[in-house]
């Protein structure tokens, strides 16, 4: 197993309380069902993580099946939740 950082941004960084945490994990699926376990207590938290975005290293996760991507000690795994957005009028 590695030792992986998860970074959560806006929606998921409320709902987890916190901006980040290690995890160990060998695939990003692990990863995210460790971050799944420790937050279990916070009802907003998986369906957050549901429809976040995942760049695991620089790399954008994708549709990409999440248990095929290897992780290793080091990796940084950002979590994206959508947020609106746009340009003003003015």
């Amino acid at each position: 197993m590695a030792k992986v950082t998860l970074h959560y941004w806006a929606a998921i960084r409320a709902a987890a309380g916190i901006p980040e945490e290690v995890v160990d994990a060998g695939t990003l699926a692990e990863a995210l069902a460790a971050a799944r376990a420790a937050h279990a207590g916070s009802p907003r938290f998986a369906p957050v993580l549901d429809i976040c975005a995942v760049v695991v290293d620089g790399t954008p996760a994708g549709s990409r099946d999440h248990a095929t991507i290897a992780l290793h000690d080091g990796s940084a795994v950002e979590l994206l939740p959508p947020f609106a957005g746009g340009s003003s009028p003015l």
